[in-house]
């Protein structure tokens, strides 16, 4: 958890209503579990009923989110709506277990949890959901359950794909924070609850989690590696009209998950509306990179709407608003993002243009050149300077975004436009279409696209990968045929950028990305034949309505809880080469420091590191490896668990062995190891 807030918000203490603060409440379901809520309501409610937003994640109420979940809550609960925090079951304090995530029947409490919200003498009988990530996904996932009491949502930094656009793979190329997020899942699910709320048998409950929790990033996730059933189950692609409420889609283009948005604009049939900053994995009102904004104030204009009924305008204004990017000096944390606020009346928009450039031996031109044929083995350390698939870290904890791509562009085969006469503005997804072979049966071409300033400096706009067994499609793998040449299409991630006059575009493929995907099973060249391969920009024209600025309100909110640190936490990557071996190491750092909640007498810290293993030539020597802990203390009470997961690789299998350890003071009170061999599918 990381303390540091948006310095430039204006915190608001008095508000039109007065709220009351409900500690814990158990919400029944109906086999007899009871699941923990905190809420947040007007203290007149059971008067004046309001409309209620439900928050629905697993993140520990109590103590992992309340930093976040105050300033939001508390807002929305002063200007009249009862706002309702629940702890998925297994969770937190609520009772029962976890097994995985976006499971059915999360879904099926959830439906329960909205009916009884529904109920309750403060509530008018309308709900609305949102979230962050899981909460995130789960609003999607329950809007198309269809509960009759909810009417709209919110999601942020979420998807409707599970396989194509997760944290498991991207391009039916598996990504490394599939471990990331499995180890650290593995250990965020092992905590026990508070015992002011279990009371006496909450250690009876925590040692039910421990003996019952498997490392669900090997048991489940990695067996899973083309698009089938298990994926489909919470992709609410597979019926987009399955959703019926209020949409509101909000990500980042720093993000990992921003791809979701255009889609659900495109394909939902229900109101909706989409928002992309320049953010990560945040909440725009306190995000990394600026600018951030007023987002409750823009939710409380939805929700007002949706939920009360009351005119504002918020429907009458364009469908999609997004942040164009400026070209600037690329760094791994970057406070603020120049640019500007862009809208399309709706989306797709029918004056985006389409313009194509060819990949011609001496560069990309507007016309094809000749056909010839490159060769090109990237080595295994392209994409150090890549960041992280996912940079949840902006803000303090650690510095996830992709740098200067002149190191990696020296080890990419790359393709570079002539200097643009004009400028150049992009929204949209690009696409590369390639003919190429290699000459192995496995293989996987990365496609990048960058702005390169005149001094030389290279900035990733975007990418894409793809797994050339899964060149047709995700649910089906066929090995290539050594040799023979076939057309792929690699779809890089929506973007929207400015290129400026005297900038030029450049193409990088290659045939490696580590440590952002796992690497082939065995070293392999690509052919690719030029003046046949091309690259289809999405124009953006010029507008006269952009002239104004389309701006949004500063960022409101409410305080926040008491916090006392007591240990500062440490954010850092850093990347080490052995020039006689050829070996990379990357080692992240992501510790939260040690800090106080005052208002339940509660000491936390929470941390994790990585380390990233590989020596060019040779795929097979990459090797990753999580360390995470967690630790919570009040008084005599004192818990903490430790986990592990390194993962390695063969040709046939990969090797993933986790360690999860439970302890009360310093004593050891549990203690599991599993190693899982996993076979390879085409992967």
């Amino acid at each position: 958890m990381i303390l540091e807030r948006n310095r430039d918000a204006r915190i608001v203490a008095e508000f039109p209503r007065e709220v009351v603060e409900i500690e814990h409440v158990w919400i029944p379901m109906p086999d007899g579990a009871r699941l923990s809520a905190r809420i947040w309501m007007p203290e007149d409610a059971e008067r004046d009923p309001v409309p209620a937003i439900l928050e629905y994640i697993p993140y520990r109420k109590r103590d992992g989110t309340r930093i976040w979940d105050d300033p939001r809550h508390r807002y929305w609960a002063g200007h009249g709506y009862a706002c309702v925090r629940l702890d998925i079951r297994g969770t937190g304090e609520s009772e029962g277990l976890i097994a995985d995530e976006y499971a059915e029947r999360e879904q099926d409490d959830a439906v329960e949890a909205i009916a009884w919200i529904a109920r309750q003498a403060w509530c008018t009988g309308k709900v609305g959901m949102t979230g962050i990530s899981w909460g995130g996904f789960n609003s999607l996932q329950v809007a198309a359950r269809r509960p009759p009491a909810l009417k709209a949502i919110v999601t942020h930094c979420s998807t409707d794909d599970r396989y194509a656009d997760d944290v498991h793979f991207m391009g039916g190329c598996l990504l490394l924070d599939n471990f990331f997020w499995g180890s650290a899942f593995f250990m965020l699910m092992a905590r026990p609850g508070d015992p002011l709320i279990q009371g006496e048998g909450w250690r009876q409950q925590w040692m039910e989690r421990l003996e019952n929790w498997e490392p669900v990033a090997a048991t489940v996730w990695q067996r899973r590696q083309q698009r089938d059933a298990y994926w489909k189950h919470g992709s609410v692609c597979e019926s987009y009209a399955d959703i019926e409420c209020a949409v509101y889609a909000v990500g980042g283009w720093n993000d990992g998950y921003s791809n979701a948005v255009p889609r659900l604009l495109a394909n939902l049939s229900c109101p909706r509306k989409g928002l992309v900053g320049p953010w990560g994995h945040k909440y725009p009102h306190d995000a990394i990179p600026g600018p951030s904004i007023g987002f409750l104030q823009e939710g409380l204009r939805w929700w007002d709407h949706w939920l009360k009924g009351e005119d504002t305008g918020i429907m009458a204004e364009p469908r999609y608003r997004v942040w164009l990017d400026e070209p600037q000096t690329p760094r791994a944390v970057l406070p603020e993002s120049k640019g500007r606020w862009v809208t399309e009346p709706d989306w797709p928009a029918p004056d985006i243009a389409g313009r194509t450039l060819h990949l011609n031996a001496d560069g990309l031109g507007d016309e094809a050149a000749g056909e010839r044929v490159l060769t090109h083995r990237s080595p295994e350390t392209v994409g150090a300077g890549g960041g992280v698939w996912c940079p949840y870290g902006l803000g303090g904890s650690s510095p996830d975004l992709p740098v200067d791509q002149r190191e990696d562009d020296a080890k990419s085969l790359c393709f570079d436009g002539a200097p643009l006469e004009s400028r150049l503005e992009i929204l949209g997804a690009p696409e590369v279409v390639l003919r190429l072979a290699i000459d192995k049966p496995q293989g996987m071409v990365v496609a990048r696209l960058n702005d390169v300033a005149p001094d030389g400096a290279s900035a990733r706009v975007t990418y894409g990968m793809l797994n050339l067994s899964q060149r047709d499609d995700r649910e089906h793998t066929e090995a290539m045929t050594p040799g023979e040449e076939v057309e792929v299409r690699v779809r890089l991630n929506d973007c929207a950028h400015a290129f400026p006059a005297g900038h030029r575009l450049r193409i990088a493929l290659s045939t490696s990305y580590f440590p952002v995907a796992w690497t082939a099973p065995e070293p392999f060249a690509l052919s690719l034949r030029t003046g046949a391969s091309t690259l289809a920009l999405p124009v953006r024209p010029p507008r006269d309505e952009d002239r104004p600025a389309a701006d949004f309100p500063p960022p409101e909110m409410a305080p926040g809880p008491e916090t006392t640190v007591v240990a500062p936490g440490e954010g850092s990557r850093r990347i080490e080469r052995d020039a006689a071996t050829g070996e990379q190491v990357t080692r992240l750092v992501e510790d939260g420091g040690v800090f106080r909640l005052e208002p339940i007498d509660l000491e936390c810290a929470d941390g994790g590191d990585a380390e990233f293993r590989i020596v060019d030539g040779d795929p097979l020597s990459a090797r990753a490896a999580w360390r995470w802990w967690s630790r919570r203390r009040r008084g005599d009470w004192d818990v903490s668990v430790r986990v592990s997961m390194d993962v390695s690789v063969s040709k046939e299998t990969y090797r993933i062995a986790s360690d999860l350890e439970a302890f009360e003071h310093d004593r050891r009170v549990f203690a599991r190891c599993w190693t899982h061999d996993v076979p390879r599918h085409h992967l």
